[in-house]
């Protein structure tokens, strides 16, 4: 096991494997495996190229090679900041091939967060897109080299200017060090409610499982069709089945570029897409532009929708207006999974986040004492299982809150289950805000807005959005009454903080309310805002 990580204890490892959880597989037996047997079928296409079985695999095997030339070495951490393209798949299948470990990022995140990635992880390699979305990101990497001077290489798709370009790491195959399905195959970002998000260590076996049970539950084959219209290094789109659960099911990827209706509904009608995923706001967004949008939908059979709560009302619209079915998705990339199924009455569908993929999947729903709460009352959800994480990477101290001592996951979720097993999310209990399905860690926040010289506290709640579910509000003491909040916006963009991050609205107060103990009463500012909201919302009306 990788120092730092969390090892399965040995029983519980030896009782997966002999249940037939973890099947002994690695990405790398997976897609020779899928090469074999589907061959010439397209694997991976977007506009501007596609790859077959077959050459996805060549292709994997030929950067392997490069990698390796160029001194990458198993285990060794690569952070891995691409868009939906097809260099995605040959970048992270020829890691997987090597042992060499993504560590995925967002095209979203900026300096604070990959400078932060780079140094944590001890990264040999940062890999990019040339230019994604307006935003040029051999700038990004040119910020961070100068800032992490133990980054060895950068690696560039595309105009790769001073640094490496992608292509020219494709040469010959050779042979390549072993790798065994219980190492630790990459790494993914937390969410997050204190600090910059943690990383979180997956392993072959563990995350090759999940990949199964979901193409399962979600009756993937080899005629599906998987619009990757959220950006795929998302848990969600990667593996719920998302773009690695339709490769093991053999069926064909197609990327979009953008989740936008303009970009999304053409790909649909032209390659008969089958399956895709979205956050809650962006199906309100589908469903208007359905009705003034003259493309052809009809192929598509199964609609996703996960990240965020999902509102009941926008929920019964899915299938009249899209004509597809509507399957809710709640999970987390620290492991657990929970489906509507596509057999599920419409009640289920509508008003529930769905029940856990798999039968080995334990859960316990707990009171602030870790008693178990009532059936169908409230409580935080606690889970570990055959594809949940026993612990992140590098966060001893972390781990001892985020675990209980018999290995179960906190996830700071607050939900209720009802008779049938299927679970509704009701809120969160971390401080956390969930911005139609981007994470905001108010801890990380506020650090930065304290690191201005004008501001003498900070406080970031939540508040309602009917779009978004949840916005960014920063509750702001100033030093100097003159501070302004777009100062403070650009004062945060030039701290290299991700947009998403940025609070959607300031508001400066002389004090904040404080709890009995003398902590900020955050409740009591969300309450404040809401309020605020409401007031306002009833003067325009």
């Amino acid at each position: 096991m990788l120092s730092g990580c969390v090892a399965w204890p040995k029983e519980l490892a030896d009782f997966y494997r002999k249940e037939g959880c973890w099947a002994g597989e690695t990405f790398g037996d997976m897609l020779r495996q899928r090469a074999m047997k589907y061959g010439e079928r397209i694997a991976v296409t977007s506009r501007k190229r596609q790859l077959t079985y077959q050459e996805l695999d060549r292709r994997a095997d030929q950067l392997a090679a490069g990698l390796y030339q160029m001194g990458i070495r198993p285990k060794d951490r690569v952070v891995l900041q691409l868009p939906n393209q097809v260099e995605f798949f040959e970048v992270c299948f020829a890691l997987f091939r090597l042992g060499a470990l993504p560590v995925f990022s967002l095209p979203s995140h900026r300096f604070s967060e990959i400078r932060y990635f780079c140094e944590f992880s001890e990264a040999a390699a940062y890999i990019i897109a040339d230019q994604h979305a307006g935003f040029d990101f051999r700038s990004l990497a040119r910020q961070v080299k100068a800032a992490v001077p133990t980054l060895k290489h950068v690696i560039v798709t595309g105009e790769a200017e001073e640094f490496l370009s992608l292509e020219d790491l494709f040469i010959e195959p050779i042979e390549l060090p072993i790798v065994r399905s219980s190492d630790i195959a990459f790494f993914q970002l937390s969410g997050g409610s204190t600090g910059v998000s943690k990383m979180i260590p997956r392993t072959h076996d563990e995350y090759i499982y999940s990949l199964r049970i979901s193409a399962e539950i979600c009756q993937l084959n080899q005629d599906s069709t998987y619009l990757a219209a959220l950006p795929m290094a998302h848990n969600y789109p990667l593996s719920s089945p998302g773009v690695l659960g339709t490769l093991y099911a053999g069926g064909r990827v197609v990327l979009s570029e953008s989740p936008s209706p303009d970009e999304a509904f053409p790909l649909i009608q032209q390659e008969k897409v089958t399956i895709t995923a979205l956050v809650p706001p962006l199906v309100w967004i589908w469903l208007d532009a359905a009705s003034s949008r003259q493309y052809d939908l009809s192929s598509l059979q199964v609609l996703q929708v996960g990240g965020a709560k999902f509102s009941a009302e926008v929920a019964k619209r899915v299938q009249p207006v899209l004509g597809c079915k509507l399957q809710q998705v709640y999970g987390m990339a620290e492991g657990l999974v929970n489906y509507t199924r596509l057999d599920d009455p419409e009640e289920i569908v509508i008003h529930t986040q769905g029940r856990p993929m798999s039968p080995y999947d334990e859960i316990r729903i707990v009171d602030e004492e870790d008693r178990e709460v009532e059936p169908g009352e409230v409580g935080e959800l606690l889970t570990r299982g055959p594809y949940t994480i026993r612990g992140y990477y590098k966060a001893e101290a972390h781990n001892a809150k985020a675990f209980t001592s018999d290995g179960f996951y906190r996830t700071g979720d607050l939900v209720r289950m009802i008779p049938s097993g299927y679970l509704v999310v009701e809120g969160r209990v971390k401080d956390q805000i969930n911005r139609g399905g981007e994470k905001i860690a108010a801890e990380e926040m506020e650090n930065h807005l304290l690191a201005h010289p004008a501001v003498r506290d900070a406080a970031i709640v939540s508040m309602p959005d009917e779009f978004l579910g949840e916005r960014s509000c920063a509750f702001i003491i100033p030093r100097d009454a003159s501070l302004k909040a777009t100062e403070l916006r650009a004062f945060l963009r030039e701290r290299g903080v991700a947009a998403f991050k940025i609070p959607d609205r300031i508001e400066f107060v002389d004090s904040f309310p404080k709890t009995p103990v003398g902590k900020i009463n955050k409740r009591e500012l969300r309450k404040r805002i809401t309020e605020k909201l409401q007031a306002s919302q009833k003067t325009t009306v």
